[in-house]
């Protein structure tokens, strides 16, 4: 579905342009271009990424939410990929306590996946900013996804896992987080949850298990 941006609201960052974020060249392949649209401004914030399953619990969206919620409020910019499930909520619960997010997209920033997103992802670029590397029209493919979770990664100073089954592309993105230096954070649950897997196994990898965002707040200086 089109987002309903005007073409010269959608602003394309050069490798090497002044505002282009400094953190994207931690990558071994930082896009050659971005596109934004939204506040500028905010790519200098401090970031905190909220990923996770897009097939949530409700115990998952609410988690989502109450991080979201009061780590926004403390100052960090709550960045995630305009997925289903875990990702919507982290953005919602954002602009809720009138706070700005960051939707890093899978597609040109002209349209808009999931469809029923749409309204989202224009509340979003009018308070908050979208970014992705996709030039305009193009669509959805499966490849573009854990292309889009590296930049999620790199721009973080931190990754939350909300939930996430063992086979979740979000531990893509904590993987990479990793690589990068970055801090990340898994919340547990049930051992007999399909969707408590992933955050259980990052866990054991050496992720930091956090059950407030306090504790997240108390692990990142910035």
């Amino acid at each position: 579905m089109k987002n309903e941006l005007p073409a010269n609201s959608i602003l394309p960052l050069a490798l090497g342009a002044t505002n282009y974020p400094k953190r994207l060249l931690d990558l071994a392949d930082p896009p050659r271009t971005i596109y934004i649209a939204g506040k500028i401004e905010l790519l200098s914030v401090p970031m905190i990424a909220i990923v996770g399953s897009r097939v949530a619990s409700p115990e998952g969206i609410k988690n989502a939410g109450y991080f979201a919620r009061t780590l926004a409020s403390e100052g960090l910019l709550v960045i995630s990929g305009l997925a289903r499930g875990i990702d919507g909520a982290s953005h919602r619960a954002a602009l809720a306590v009138g706070q700005p997010t960051l939707a890093i997209c899978g597609t040109g920033l002209d349209l808009t996946y999931p469809p029923e997103h749409h309204e989202l992802a224009n509340e979003i670029q009018k308070n908050g900013l979208l970014l992705g590397e996709l030039p305009l029209g193009i669509g959805p493919k499966a490849f573009h996804f854990p292309r889009r979770n590296r930049l999620i990664a790199a721009l973080a100073i931190g990754v939350l896992v909300v939930e996430a089954a063992q086979q979740s592309g979000s531990l893509i993105t904590a993987r990479l987080a990793l690589e990068l230096g970055r801090e990340v954070f898994a919340i547990p649950s049930s051992i007999h949850s399909p969707l408590s897997a992933g955050c259980h196994y990052l866990i054991g990898q050496g992720a930091k298990l956090v059950a407030s965002p306090k504790e997240v707040l108390e692990e990142l200086i910035y």
